[in-house]
């Protein structure tokens, strides 16, 4: 464990008595922890403002709070600049196999958060619009010399197909990064954590990553869907869907692109990379290629 982490969490004013710190492994972007002071536990999570991924820590401790409140999300206790204090949930982390196997609580979850959140917003809105995203980070890649510049302009060129094929679109407040280890659950109920991308976008990007970062088979994307919208699915929405997927996949891609060359974090960015872009030109060569 880092001795900058560790000074740092001894240094706010919160605990009541002696801590006791152990890093939790897991982490691609921030650092986490759990602290035990005396017979309480705490979740703490440390981690500065990250422009390149449009990562505001504002923006993520307004978001945190509503979760809160709607009951879907630990509460927060302390926040400062860079760390955030949260009561720990002691239960199981999700594996992909868990979501499947709890789909149709994870889609009431993934709903509550589209309609409920917005009422207990408050200060600034936030979106989170990945075709501006996968920009942003193009422009970031080439001014830091990124390795992957020459294959860029075919993958915006594909970006603008995904973008037009997918409009127009329903906004609601999306959670933006459904990661199985995002979910966690005790004998109380299943607990959606990690709000930093947090912010109003189309509900096809929650349900196209959720589906995307579980492997999903298009029978299990097709329940989902239906489960989600109560309703069959047009081949219209089904259409939009793997476009918006697609671009998640996009989006995703080009995250691990720019934290090859911007984190500190031990994790191998390149495989995940190069991982993440193969599922992204099959889903794109499977519906969108271009001739």
């Amino acid at each position: 464990m880092d001795k900058k982490s560790t000074k740092l969490i001894n240094s706010i004013n919160f605990w009541e008595g002696a801590i006791d710190i152990s890093p939790i492994k897991g982490g691609i972007t921030n650092k986490n922890f759990l602290v035990t002071d005396g017979s309480r536990k705490y979740f703490v999570r440390i981690g500065d403002d990250i422009s390149e991924h449009l990562v505001f820590r504002s923006n993520e401790v307004q978001a945190s709070k509503a979760a809160s409140k709607i009951g879907i999300c630990p509460k927060l206790l302390f926040h400062d600049k860079s760390i955030q204090v949260f009561n720990y949930v002691d239960g199981k982390t999700f594996d992909s196999e868990d979501i499947k196997k709890n789909i149709d609580n994870i889609t009431k979850l993934v709903k509550k958060v589209h309609t409920k959140m917005p009422d207990q917003l408050i200060g600034q809105s936030v979106i989170f619009w990945v075709f501006h995203v996968i920009k942003n980070y193009k422009k970031f890649l080439e001014d830091n010399h990124s390795s992957y510049i020459k294959i860029l302009p075919d993958l915006l060129k594909k970006a603008l197909k995904l973008e037009n094929v997918s409009s127009p679109f329903e906004i609601v407040f999306s959670h933006n990064d459904l990661l199985p280890a995002n979910f966690i659950q005790n004998q109380e109920k299943i607990w959606l954590i990690d709000w930093e991308y947090a912010g109003f976008n189309t509900p096809l990007f929650d349900l196209g990553g959720l589906a995307s970062n579980n492997n999903f088979s298009e029978d299990e994307e097709k329940y989902l869907l239906e489960s989600y919208f109560e309703k069959k699915l047009s081949s219209e929405l089904h259409l939009k869907y793997k476009a918006i997927k697609s671009a998640s996949l996009l989006r995703e891609t080009m995250w691990s692109m720019v934290s090859e060359l911007t984190s500190n974090i031990e994790f191998d960015y390149k495989g995940y990379t190069s991982d993440n872009l193969s599922k992204f030109n099959k889903s794109f060569d499977e519906e969108f290629k271009i001739n």
